[in-house]
């Protein structure tokens, strides 16, 4: 299974991104494919905290907007909820020690014990900060084929 980081949900959905068109196609091949795919809650979480954000953009994304995105999203037949399983803290735990992680580094921590726990063959992400936990395969779909 492939999942798929906050950053590229974001850029998949705001058209005023220089990395909207690769985005938008990499999240519509996994969500139109009939195999497995999965979004980590946390980033569907944050993914929503970020779009409508003043700070961030401007203008946001209106709330109505964010939740209608979301929400096609989970229309895709093929779509995995990923969320945390009985032997999450062990995972994190783990993946927080040998990674050195601190600050917000361990919302990635998260995202990556959350992968890790559903099989997640790799992780589709612009951020670079992944490296950190060798277990999980990535891959960054705005510059490398998305052919999987």
């Amino acid at each position: 299974m492939i999942a798929v980081d906050t950053n590229l949900l974001v850029f998949a959905h705001r058209r005023d991104s220089e990395w909207h068109r690769p985005a938008a196609a990499a999240v519509a091949h996994l969500a139109e494919s009939p195999a497995a795919w999965g979004i980590p809650w946390p980033c569907l979480h944050e993914f929503l905290a970020v779009v409508t954000h003043p700070r961030i953009y401007a203008p946001p994304t209106d709330l109505p907007k964010a939740l209608a995105q979301v929400d096609a999203w989970l229309e895709s037949p093929s779509l995995v909820l990923l969320g945390e399983t009985a032997d999450h803290w062990r995972r994190l735990r783990a993946l927080v020690a040998a990674g050195r992680v601190q600050g917000p580094q361990v919302h990635d921590a998260r995202i990556a014990a959350l992968c890790l726990a559903h099989g997640v063959r790799q992780l589709w992400t612009a951020d670079r900060d992944f490296t950190r936990f060798p277990a999980l395969a990535t891959r960054n779909p705005l510059v490398e084929p998305t052919a999987d």
